[in-house]
């Protein structure tokens, strides 16, 4: 029973809340330091918009869904999950951190590297504005510069450069909202491009330098890493769902047909559709189906992905590593999935292109389906969420029973006829019932 209750301790939960998808993953670490997928939960998501929880009761139900699936899969009990973070509103800074120490003989150590970390959660940012990771580029001690773990070294001047990237506070907080409200525990909060970067980038592309480019639903995300580092983040506000408005538009068709016309026949570079299909597409209620050439589609999404391409090479030329990116560009997220989006991508921007699939983490025997760019994002939340485990969050919850039935709250709108009936402690528990639950009913 001991050795139960510790394989199920071993499970780690993922949950990926994006503009077009709220995906939950539950795995674990195989003795061989890869994963291992036990359960996926996949839903479309309707309270998200480019990244951000727009709705609290549509997110927490797409929530309550997608971990219910993850649980039914792997038999376990989700008590607390680790959750990404996107959106227009991620911004990132550079900052130099200086920490003069008492001596020159004793070793550098992890808590003076901590402490310099420290400080930098000191600085003062916009209103409503937080912190939410702080990397370490280089380190100089005593004037000696590119220094990469000083730990160990002698020195009195010890200096920093920190990546800082911020995020709205009231983002992060509608994030845990939603997930306390289906019963779970919020673990950490991680960047999403920083979560799809550890799984379908390799050490050596890290080193080499590569910029990650996620296109999700609702926005377009950038990593670079140079040495190993992450040197540069941005966050770009178009994604796949614009894209499927230029088909609306353009095409003159409703939203839920531009989508399958995007996923069956699109393709992003036009000259590569030689065969130039007539798509018919059935009309409204006694009106005549509309006919589309294939080969106008794919113009209408090469325009929006060029648009979307020069964002990005704006971007690499601001991180000042135009030049230092050896690897070049990897494509993930569900955009990724444009027929000949990486052959326009090298054209766009000169630079070698591959897209990035989730798999370098797996072990053997993963389901086939998570082997997409769609569960890129999740992947890396799972194997972020393994290496940063607390047992406390474990046993903080041992013995506490959350029901699964009982995921979304009931709408406190039931009992407002009923204001003059019942016995009066009866009224005084369903006032303060309003009371309570009004706010978190509350749509953002």
């Amino acid at each position: 029973m001991d050795n139960l209750n510790m394989q199920k301790q071993d499970v780690v939960f993922a949950l990926d809340i994006g503009t077009t998808k709220v995906c939950a993953i539950a795995g674990r670490e195989n003795d061989h330091g890869k994963l291992e997928i036990l359960g996926i939960g996949k839903v479309a998501s309707t309270g998200v918009s480019r990244g951000v929880v727009s709705n609290i009761e549509k997110t927490v139900k797409a929530i309550s869904e997608a971990i219910a699936a993850a649980e039914r899969n792997s038999g376990c009990k989700a008590k607390v999950v680790h959750v990404g973070i996107a959106g227009q509103h991620i911004k990132s800074l550079q900052h130099r951190g200086i920490l003069t120490r008492d001596n020159d003989i004793d070793e550098i150590s992890e808590r003076d590297i901590e402490k310099l970390i420290n400080d930098m959660h000191k600085l003062v940012l916009p209103p409503g504005d937080k912190i939410l990771h702080v990397i370490p580029q280089e380190y100089t001690v005593d004037n000696e510069q590119g220094i990469t773990d000083p730990i160990g070294m002698s020195g009195v001047r010890l200096e920093a450069n920190f990546h800082i990237i911020t995020g709205q506070i009231a983002a992060s907080n509608n994030i845990q909202r939603c997930v306390e409200r289906v019963g779970m525990k919020v673990a950490d909060i991680t960047l999403e491009p920083i979560a799809s970067a550890h799984s379908v980038l390799s050490e050596e592309e890290r080193e080499a330098g590569i910029a990650l480019v996620d296109i999700g639903g609702g926005t377009t995300d950038i990593t670079i890493f140079q040495e190993g580092i992450i040197r540069h983040t941005a966050v770009i506000p178009f994604g796949g769902n614009v894209i499927t408005n230029d088909i609306k538009e353009g095409c003159n068709v409703m939203s839920q047909q531009a989508e399958k016309l995007k996923l069956r026949f699109g393709s992003a570079l036009a000259e590569e559709v030689y065969d130039n299909r007539i798509i018919t597409i059935p009309g409204l209620k006694g009106r005549d189906p509309k006919e589309i050439s294939e080969k106008n589609l794919a113009r209408i999404i090469q325009a929006r992905v060029e648009e979307i391409l020069d964002y990005v090479v704006w971007e690499i030329k601001r991180s000042g590593y135009e030049r230092k990116l050896i690897g070049g560009i990897v494509l993930t997220g569900g955009g990724a999935l444009l027929n000949h989006i990486e052959k326009l991508t090298e054209f766009h921007t000169g630079m070698s292109t591959r897209i990035g699939l989730p798999i370098e983490l797996l072990g053997h025997g993963y389901d086939e389906r998570v082997c997409s760019p769609i569960f890129a994002t999740a992947i890396g939340l799972l194997k972020k969420g393994i290496e940063n485990t607390d047992p406390e969050l474990f046993n903080e919850k041992e013995d506490e029973e959350i029901p699964v039935e009982e995921e979304t709250p009931e709408p406190v709108t039931e009992t407002s006829n009923d204001s003059g009936n019942g016995k009066w402690y009866e009224q005084i528990f369903r006032k303060t019932k309003e009371w309570f639950e009004a706010e978190p009913d509350t749509e953002f």
